[in-house]
Parts: C-alpha cells; sequence; structure tokens
C-alpha cells in the first residue's frame, strides 16, 4: 500500500494497532499525534485520537499489502454531531479504478503474481 509518510516507520495507535500513517512525538514534552491520512485530506473534520478506536485502516493494511493500491481517508461525524469516525475510500492505480474492498483489492493485481500462478497450474 503505497503512501507517502513523513517518518516512514508504523507506529502503535493508542489502542495497540500497527498503523503506519499514524505519527507520535512525546519527547521532551512534546504532546504531538497525527494522522497522515487525514492531514493529506481537507475535506476531512478535525482528527482525535479517539477515531484510532475503530478505524478500518489498520486492518485493510494487514489484509491487503497491494503495492498499487491507495488509501483515503476522512473523519466523519456521527448521528446527531456526536462522535467521529474515520471512512476510507480505496483506489488501484494500476487498473485506474475505485476498489469497492479494500481487504479484498481490485481483483486484478494479485492475479498477476508469480505466486498465484503456481495455484493456477
Amino acid at each position: 500500500m503505497e503512501h507517502l509518510s513523513l517518518y516512514n516507520v508504523s507506529m502503535r495507535t493508542p489502542y495497540g494497532q500497527e498503523c503506519s500513517y499514524y505519527y507520535a512525538d512525546f519527547n521532551r514534552g512534546r504532546n504531538e499525534q497525527i494522522c497522515q491520512l487525514v492531514q493529506a485530506n481537507p475535506a476531512s473534520e478535525p482528527w482525535v485520537p479517539e477515531v484510532c478506536k475503530d478505524c478500518p485502516v489498520p486492518p485493510i493494511a494487514r489484509a491487503n499489502a497491494c503495492e498499487f493500491m491507495q488509501l483515503r481517508g476522512r473523519v466523519v461525524k456521527g448521528f446527531l454531531g456526536f462522535g467521529r469516525r474515520m471512512t476510507i475510500e480505496a483506489y488501484c492505480t494500476k487498473v485506474q479504478r475505485t476498489v469497492d474492498e479494500p481487504q479484498i483489492g481490485c481483483g486484478q493485481c494479485h492475479g498477476d503474481s508469480q505466486i498465484a500462478h503456481l495455484f493456477n497450474e
């Protein structure tokens, strides 16, 4: 999953999941926590660390490591403005289309791999 990371490291979120978009710096009194996926989307509501609790990005990253899939995330308000949650849009740059189920992928990329050819023979 290709993305532009400021730090190129996967960090553990406040809720214990590894996420390559999350960054925290508490060194020497700093209190900086950011979600780079939300930061890249100006249409998003403000991010708060509680969004990480039910964020779909870490499970997507564990299930699908396709190099052509790009994620775009934004925080949306919940019912009547209470609570916030992350919504994800996935796009495959190889087949140039939106991915409906990011955990599975576009259905085209993984069929081209050398390992897939072993199972098809």
